[in-house]
């Protein structure tokens, strides 16, 4: 569930919202005239977070490239067959240290 309190819960609060932060693993959205303020979190969530984020955008910005190499016109492109071929001939050829 969607934790929302106005930002003065935080200071009179204070208790509720650690146990909910911590305990519960939850984000906890404030609020400040009615409008969205800023997010309390425990710090193993906000690493969790940034570590997701930057596997993300890992994964966008390989993509891009893709796409930009696809766009030259001069991209070779392999059958599914041609790939596991080359998958399977890679793993039978590794030799674990």
């Amino acid at each position: 569930m969607i934790n929302i309190r106005p930002v003065s819960d935080l200071r009179n609060k204070y208790p509720e919202i650690e146990n909910i932060v911590l305990k519960e693993d939850e984000a906890v959205y404030l609020t400040k005239n009615g409008y969205g303020s800023m997010v309390v979190m425990s710090i193993e969530k906000y690493s969790k977070l940034m570590a997701d984020a930057d596997y993300n955008e890992y994964i966008e910005k390989s993509l891009d490239e893709a796409d930009a190499e696809a766009e030259k016109g001069d991209a070779k492109y392999y059958s599914s067959e041609e790939i596991f071929s080359e998958m399977e001939k890679m793993i039978n050829e590794y030799k674990p240290e």
